[in-house]
This record gives structure tokens, C-alpha cells and sequence, in this order.
């Protein structure tokens, strides 16, 4: 088991899906050739397997240690962060200027998927420190990436976000937590819950990054504003100097990713601690925000990795496992004693696996879009490549990771009364995919910010740019002269008819009714969209089949699994148009006395 998605479908899903080759010729990337691409994934690969993926059950079972506001992280832990950033992979997508190697993003997310696949406790630290270095880059003064961007691109220093506060979850407009102006910084206090690696013993410091109100502030989300605040205080020479004012005060005890410290942080119980404004005064959720997109893509990327970790778990146990007369594998001639022989173990392996396939592909098509935006060299392609990555994110989000909870419950199926049992390791996939649904923006927030930021905002066009790309790739798929891709352009006609249809049926409804609609509408977005890329991953396939590729049985294989998404999922479409134009009513019918 290599707890990632075999090489061979990586590089079928960067290069046909994701776009790779016109992404490595973009200005900017000439460092990084065609060649470089599968040899960095097989170093990934081992990595993730060797070092991470031994660590992901025992870290589980044995979590965290918190004795006074110091956290020890699990046995092996520390040695694999150290060797990981020793190898280089911790500054990986970062900018070059700051010491990282500036990949694209890309072939950096096919990396993160390993990471996440082998030991997504431990990817935890690594994400939310490139979405500090993100936001600390784009923002902080140049004094201030000067002194922490280096140490942090290494991995000697790591980070974090705080905002969630116990009386505030979601709801930023009610954070409480208080920065006081005192010369060139400000004193900080307040409260976080939920801060992810918050507090370790991996790195020699952490780098919060920290929402806060300064005492003239505006109410709501408007008077935020964004602040570093280091544990340790950093001297002028970039010696580490006195303990800021802050402490761990306790840790969680959670349900999955029990290896990733999840911290509640206390700031200012004596003077204050001190941070460092990062952006203007005022504007902390826009400076949040220029990290989210990547955040969510990675949140997304998580729901892809398990479903793959699961998938992978579930298919070796099946090969595995004897039990009951079997009624052949599907082939002629072919009789497998498994559990693989029985027919309805098959459809949950290749429900499993058209998913994964899915999920994986609409998470590269976003990535490669990022960099399209990012270096394309002309403006109105970057434009145009942005606003698709902005309609694509809460997608890949919310419906990687609702997916997630499928695949992973379906892996514990596979395994009978043995899924239940926690030495199996199923259950652990399931326990952790769980929060990916929450991390980043729940999948209700996902959906709102779907209809409204991005869908009402331009009245669905860039929605129907996407409707219209769709609709020719099915009209041209279905005059190949091919019997299974004229199935696949069926199916995916019918699925885009529904998203079409529900698009403007959201337009035109009020408010309250379409955001009662809108994670159906997220749903049906997903299944579309992953539809539409499963059935170019087969018209690619066939592509190669035709050439006379020596690949058959993995190309083969492409064909039958986006075949089985087209007839198994992708009809789900009709039904959730049904629901964004008629569900409205129920959802909203009962007082709240009658719930």
C-alpha cells in the first residue's frame, strides 16, 4: 500500500486535467522541466510512505501530552518534521524570494496529496504555515518578511491562524480579542479555540497570525484587524530573544487528527503579547482572506487524500479477504475466491474509486487554474483563469470533503464488523475526514459563499461560461463514433441541463430561499463538475488507447470508472435540480418551536 494515489494517476491527472505541460511553460517555471516532474513525486512518494505514513496510527493512539502550557507531540513526530524540512519539502510552493522553491501550484498540491494520504495530522503544521507565509508575505512590511519569511519558508519557525474565539465561531463579527497601540507594536489579549498546531515541540517558534479589535474600532467584521504575534519575540540580529505574553492553555480532545495539536491559545494574561500589524488597521479579514483560496483548495485536497487512503485500505483488504462463495471478478474466465468476486462489493470499490477520481480531478483542474491566473502571459487569460479558480474553490471544498465522509464510510463497509475495530485503521480514515468538513468554512459557508459572493455577484456568468465549456465537450464527445464516450456525453448532457436549469432557478429566488438551497446546489455543482472531467479523463484515455499506448489496463481502467461515475452518480444531478427549485418550501416550513 503507497497511501497515496499511484504515481501513474497523478501525472494522468496533472497533465490531462490539471494542464501541466502549458502551467511548466509559463514564465517563471523554466527551473522546473517536464523531466523534474515524476522524479520529485517519487521522492514524495517514498517519503510519504517510509517516513509519514508509519507514524499515522500510533500518533492517532497516542495524540498529544499538555502539562502546563507545553505540548509534546507524538513518538517520531519531531524526527520526521526535522528530516522533513531537512529534505527540502517544507518550503516547496513557497516564493523564491523568501528561500522556498517556487513551484507551481500544481505539482505542489500533487505533493500535499501525499502528505495528507500518509499522515494528515502531520500536514496540518505544514499547511497552515504556508498560509501564514502567504498572508505574511503579501501583506507584512518588508522588515517584517525579512525577519520571519526565512526561518518559517525553512521550517525552523512554523504558524498558525486565530480566529475562532469561544463565544464566536464562525461569526467573526463578535471576536473580542483586543490590540492596544504602544509605539511601533501592539500589546494583544484574548482567547482562541481551535488553533491548529498552535503549540509543539517541533519547531523553535510559532508565528500566530491573529485577529483582534483595536479600541476605536468599527463593530462587526469591519473594525478586524490582522496581527503577528510570535511566541518567542525575534532580536534584530534574528537570534530568538524573551517568551511573548502567551500560553497554551489546554489542548482538545477530539474525534480525529488526534497526532495534530488543536490549542487553546490565551494572549495577554500579564502585559499583553506583542504583535506586529500586518496590512492596514481595520482591514484583517481582507488580509485573511488573501490566504483562503489556497487554504480551501488544501482543506479540499484533504477530502481528496483520505478518500484515496481509504480507498486504497478497502481494495487491499478485499483482495485480501475470504469470505463466502464469490461469483467471479467480471471478466470472462476470471474467479477470485475474495470478497473482490461479490458484486456489491465491487460497486462500493468502484464507487470508491470513481470518487476519488472525481474528487482528485476537480482539485487539479483548480490548482492548475491557479497558476493560469498567477504567471499566464496574457492579463485577460490571468483574469479570466482567477474568476474560475473563485467559483471553483468553495466546489472543491465542500464537495471533496462531503465526498470524503462517503468514501471513508464505504471503506469501513467493505470491511465488515472488521471496519468497526480501530486496530483495522478504517475507522480512524472516517474519525479524521470528519473535520474537513468544518476546517476553512463549513460546507453551509462553502455554499453561501457559492451563491452569493460568486454566483450573484456577476449574475451567473462566469458560472455559464463554465455551463457553456461543458455543454461543447459533451456535444463533442458524443460524435466520436464511440460507444462508451457517446454513453459518457449522454450523461453529462443531462447533468449540465440540471446544473443550467438550477443556476437560473437560484437567481431568481429570494434570499432566504436560495440559501436554503444552496449546499444541494453546491452538491449538484460538484457531481457536474467532476462529471464533466471524468469524461475527459476517458476521452484522454481513449486518446491514448487509439496511439497505441503500452498503458492499457490503466487506460482502460479510466474509461470503465468514469463509465460507472456517468451511470451511478452523475444521474444524482436531476434529483438536486429538483431540490434547489423546489426544497426551499420544507426546509423552511417548521417555527422553530416545531423542530
Amino acid at each position: 500500500m503507497t497511501y497515496a494515489a499511484p504515481l501513474r494517476e497523478m501525472l494522468f491527472a496533472m497533465k490531462e486535467i490539471g494542464g501541466l505541460d502549458a502551467v511548466l511553460a509559463q514564465p517563471g517555471h523554466e527551473e522546473v522541466t517536464p523531466d523534474l516532474v515524476e522524479p520529485i513525486l517519487e521522492e514524495a512518494g517514498k517519503f510519504a510512505a517510509e517516513v509519514l505514513a508509519p507514524l499515522n496510527h500510533s500518533g492517532d493512539r497516542q495524540g498529544n501530552h499538555w502539562e502546563a502550557g507545553v505540548v509534546t507531540t507524538a513518538d517520531g513526530f519531531k524526527d520526521a518534521y526535522a528530516r522533513f524540512c531537512e529534505a527540502g519539502w517544507h518550503g516547496m510552493p513557497a516564493r523564491r524570494e523568501f528561500g522556498g522553491q517556487g513551484m507551481p501550484t500544481l505539482l505542489s498540491t500533487a505533493v500535499l496529496e501525499m502528505w495528507k494520504s500518509s499522515n494528515m495530522a502531520f500536514s496540518l503544521c505544514q499547511m497552515l504555515t504556508l498560509g501564514a507565509i502567504e498572508a505574511i508575505a503579501t501583506h507584512g512590511s518588508t522588515e517584517l518578511q525579512q525577519r520571519y519569511l526565512p526561518a518559517m519558508v525553512e521550517g525552523r519557525w512554523t504558524g498558525t491562524m486565530n480566529l475562532t474565539e469561544p463565544q464566536a465561531g464562525s461569526d467573526l463579527a463578535a471576536l473580542r480579542s483586543k490590540a492596544v497601540p504602544e509605539g511601533d507594536h501592539y500589546r494583544i489579549s484574548g482567547t482562541k479555540i481551535f488553533i491548529t498546531w498552535g503549540e509543539h515541540d517541533m519547531a523553535e517558534n510559532i508565528v500566530h497570525l491573529v485577529l483582534a479589535r483595536l479600541p476605536d474600532a468599527p463593530p462587526g467584521v469591519k473594525g478586524i484587524s490582522l496581527f503577528l504575534v510570535p511566541k518567542f519575540l525575534v532580536n534584530d540580529d534574528g537570534s530568538l530573544g524573551e517568551r511573548n505574553d502567551l500560553v497554551c492553555a489546554s489542548i482538545e480532545h477530539k474525534m480525529g487528527i488526534r497526532a495534530s495539536a488543536t490549542a487553546v491559545m490565551s494572549f495577554g494574561e500579564g502585559p499583553g503579547a506583542i504583535g506586529y500589524l500586518l496590512g492596514e488597521e481595520n482591514q484583517g479579514l481582507a488580509c485573511m482572506f488573501t490566504m483562503m483560496n489556497h487554504a480551501r483548495l488544501n482543506v479540499g485536497l484533504e477530502g481528496v487524500a483520505i478518500s484515496e487512503r481509504a480507498y486504497q485500505k478497502a481494495r487491499s483488504y478485499a483482495l485480501d479477504r475470504v469470505q463466502g462463495k464469490t461469483l467471479g471478478c467480471g471478466r470472462e474466465g476470471e474467479v477470485d475466491a475474495t470478497i473482490v468476486g461479490h458484486p456489491d462489493v465491487r460497486r462500493m470499490l468502484m464507487d470508491m474509486k470513481a470518487r476519488c477520481e472525481a474528487q482528485r480531478a476537480i482539485a487539479y483542474y483548480a490548482a492548475g487554474q491557479m497558476d493560469r491566473a498567477h504567471g499566464h502571459a496574457d492579463a485577460a487569460q490571468r483574469a479570466s483563469a482567477q474568476q474560475l479558480v473563485d467559483l471553483l474553490i468553495p466546489i472543491v471544498k465542500g464537495w471533496c470533503t462531503e465526498g470524503a465522509q462517503l468514501v471513508t464510510a464505504t471503506g469501513v463497509q467493505v470491511h465488515g464488523g472488521m471496519g468497526f475495530i480501530e486496530e483495522t485503521g478504517a475507522a480512524q480514515h472516517q474519525r479524521d475526514a470528519r473535520i474537513t468538513t468544518i476546517y476553512e468554512g463549513t460546507t453551509g459557508i462553502q455554499a453561501n459563499d457559492l451563491i452569493g459572493r460568486k454566483l450573484a455577484r456577476d449574475g451567473g456568468v462566469v458560472m455559464r461560461r463554465l455551463i457553456a465549456t461543458m455543454r461543447a465537450d459533451a456535444a463533442a464527445l458524443g460524435g466520436q463514433g464511440d460507444a462508451l464516450l457517446h454513453s459518457l456525453s449522454g450523461a453529462l448532457e443531462r447533468g449540465v441541463e440540471a446544473l443550467d436549469a438550477a443556476t437560473d432557478a437560484l437567481l431568481a429566488q429570494g434570499p432566504r430561499e436560495a440559501a436554503a438551497a444552496a449546499v444541494p446546489y453546491l452538491w449538484l455543482a460538484g457531481t457536474v463538475v467532476g462529471g464533466w472531467l471524468m469524461t475527459r479523463a476517458a476521452d484522454a484515455a481513449s486518446t491514448q488507447l487509439s496511439s497505441g499506448s503500452a498503458e492499457r489496463d490503466f487506460l482502460e481502467a479510466k474509461r470503465v470508472t468514469a463509465l460507472h461515475f456517468a451511470l451511478h452518480v452523475l444521474p444524482q444531478a436531476g434529483a438536486l435540480r429538483d431540490t434547489v427549485l423546489h426544497g426551499a418550501a420544507s426546509t423552511l416550513g417548521l417555527t422553530a418551536a416545531q423542530f
